[in-house]
């Protein structure tokens, strides 16, 4: 790492005179007032002890739920102790981008294997060395899809919340004005309004799809597919992986481009991070996939090795011109998911999505059969569904106070839950009992 040197106020001048900006302020003038700092206002300095008093006073108030009912975009499963124990290892949690990249075939290879196992999960023929996160790679997946003359971006309401304001950033950023596609009654897309809105639409680029949705719901992923193609555009279809152990990937429903948040590949909780963004394509779209490529070849002694493929980051080619800025990829966090998806086998990722389905399934039935409490949505689900509650402060305080984090709320006294594979039927059992007891 280079040593810090800060900068004169001359420098500063000469900086800002070099790209036509009279002031820092004007500088970033697209940054909201409110989120300025104005003044970095810095306690005074602590002993080593006194700092990890303080520290560890901090780290007291967080709150950690041994029975947890909610997800809305990051989810509690089980993970195999080995993977930790091997994505441990000093070789792994030491490693860099190489700039060098052939030098250090380790790295490349195990870049290669979460791309060959993302590909087979997404049912896509090529996938980058992942990226930050979800939303990141949504976006990107979005950006991968304008072209000459085809700039509108189409996305479902349906879709996370958060995924469709990074969504709206990114397109803000390059220009790409944003549609929004509502729900229907039943939660899910309204395709009919989709199929109107980009039917006659060409300057369409692209269709945002989240299956399962926000709500839970699965869509209908190949009629979306044949809605957009008919308009000569391009479907992003963002997806929670585990649910492939027992869905349609997103190739065999017809989409163009895979992307999800891959934090259900073996990454815990974490307090929010680091997760893991991942994106796959069809073969057509591969100079387009931000970051990086691996692939597979033989050196000059007819062994396997590994090379980057593709770099398409701006400080390799185009510089300006480069279609993204993605150059760091979450490597450790990509080799966690091939670690995990290795350790579960095709048989172990199945098992995990089945049982998060029916046990969603049995949650579902036990919670909507409460008086008050009836499921908002009727439609198919994988591990998340809503239900109407008689009051969502009082629920979620009661459940608090008993040891379990409910559900994610919503507006109009809604509830998101989610089940997973780890919670039980006791504990399920239990939820019934104290939203029953919480009632009378």
């Amino acid at each position: 790492m280079g040593s810090y040197i800060p900068n004169t106020d001359a420098d500063r001048r000469e900086m800002l005179k070099a790209i036509g900006k009279q002031s820092v302020d004007e500088l970033f003038a697209a940054v909201p007032e409110k989120m300025r700092l104005k003044e970095l206002r810095l306690p005074a300095g602590m002993a080593e002890l006194e700092t990890a008093r303080k520290i560890g006073a901090l780290a007291e108030e967080n709150k950690v739920f041994p029975v947890m009912f909610r997800g809305a975009g990051a989810y509690r499963h089980y993970i195999p102790a080995v993977v930790k124990r091997i994505c441990s290892h000093e070789s792994f949690i030491t490693a860099y981008t190489p700039y060098q990249a052939e030098l250090s075939q380790g790295l490349l290879q195990s870049i290669f294997e979460y791309q060959s196992m993302i590909g087979e999960l997404t049912g896509m023929d090529v996938s980058n060395a992942s990226i930050y996160d979800g939303a990141s790679a949504a976006a990107e997946g979005i950006n991968m899809c304008r072209d000459r003359g085809k700039n509108r971006v189409y996305v479902s309401a349906s879709a996370h919340p958060q995924v469709i304001e990074t969504i709206r950033t990114y397109c803000w950023a390059y220009g790409l004005p944003v549609t929004l596609i509502p729900p229907g009654e039943d939660g899910r897309t309204d395709l009919a309004a989709l199929e109107k809105e980009i039917g006659s639409d060409k300057s369409a680029a692209c269709f945002y799809l989240q299956n399962p949705n926000f709500f839970g719901l699965i869509e209908d992923a190949p009629r979306a597919a044949a809605i957009v193609h008919a308009a000569k555009a391009l479907l992003v279809e963002g997806v929670n992986p585990l649910s492939l152990g027992i869905m349609e990937s997103p190739g065999a429903c017809g989409a163009d481009i895979a992307v999800g948040e891959g934090q259900p590949l073996g990454m815990p909780l974490a307090f929010g991070g680091p997760y893991l963004g991942f994106m796959a394509c069809k073969s057509p779209l591969m100079r387009k996939l931000p970051g990086r490529i691996v692939g597979e070849t033989t050196d000059t002694r007819g062994e396997r090795a590994f090379v980057l493929t593709l770099q398409a980051r701006e400080q390799h080619i185009r510089r300006e011109k480069a279609s993204s800025n993605v150059c760091s990829n979450e490597a450790h966090c990509a080799l966690t998911a091939a670690v995990y998806l290795t350790v579960m086998g095709s048989a172990g990722f199945a098992e995990a999505a089945r049982q998060c389905h029916a046990k969603a399934v049995y949650g579902a039935q036990q919670i909507s059969s409460i008086p008050g409490f009836s499921l908002v949505f009727n439609g198919e689900f994988f591990n998340e569904f809503v239900t109407q509650c008689p009051d969502t402060e009082k629920t979620l305080r009661l459940l608090e106070g008993h040891g379990i984090l409910g559900g994610y709320p919503l507006p109009g006294n809604r509830l998101l839950w989610c089940v997973t594979e780890l919670n039980t039927k006791a504990e399920i059992d239990t939820l019934k009992r104290l939203l029953e007891e919480g009632i009378r």
